[in-house]
């Protein structure tokens, strides 16, 4: 289906605080001391999208909130878990299977398949905690477009490589243009972009770049 494609891939530190429920203060002292850096980052933080997540970098985020808020681990644990585990690089917070146990940190060693303790390195049997299905599901909800966008087009530094698109969507109103002169009718284009609205389509066939919608 085309417009599978429809997908999030890069966040925004407001994407980041909803997705998670950090504060940008946390965010921003991680970024600053080391301790989680943006996989999207670049040397100037106080550019503009200076800092933008990638999915594996929010999933992992989103393990460090839980870890947090939840079962109370320590930010100084925290980071001794990050220091021992260094070897694991970005898949320590977003693909390894973390364990909780009387507050510390456990994990399944690749080698063996036995989970250790990150910090003493005891061997132990808990329960998994599973977090990237939660965080999905949140990104679905934040694709969820908001009627304030039917009928528009829009285009976003990080989106479609800055094109317009159709407003809260990845769709390229070229590439609706595009079907129209080939011959197909509204009829026909919305069942190549099923999560399209009628208006939608129409936008994009009467848009000439910067009349139609609002630029990002």
């Amino acid at each position: 289906m085309i417009g599978s494609d429809n997908i999030v891939s890069a966040f925004s530190v407001d994407h980041v605080v909803n997705l998670t429920g950090l504060s940008k203060g946390q965010i921003a002292y991680w970024d600053k001391t080391g301790f989680f850096q943006p996989n999207y980052g670049i040397e100037n933080r106080r550019s503009p999208y200076s800092r933008i997540y990638s999915f594996r970098d929010v999933v992992g985020l989103r393990t460090i909130a839980i870890l947090r808020n939840v079962h109370r681990i320590s930010l100084q644990q925290l980071r001794r878990v990050a220091e021992n585990l260094s070897h694991l690089s970005g898949d320590l917070w977003s693909a390894t299977k973390l364990y909780v146990l009387n507050k510390q940190v456990h994990f399944k060693e690749p080698e063996t398949g036995m989970v250790r303790g990150a910090v003493d390195g005891q061997f132990t049997m808990i329960e998994l905690v599973r977090i990237a299905d939660d965080v999905a599901e949140k990104v679905k909800q934040l694709r969820k477009r908001s009627p304030e966008q039917i009928g528009k087009a829009e285009r976003h530094r990080f989106v479609a490589r800055n094109a317009w698109v159709i407003a809260g969507t990845r769709i390229p109103v070229k590439a609706i243009q595009n079907f129209h002169a080939a011959g197909y009718t509204v009829a026909q284009i919305l069942k190549e972009y099923p999560t399209l609205k009628p208006e939608d389509v129409r936008a994009a066939l009467s848009h000439v770049d910067g009349k139609i919608a609002s630029s990002a």
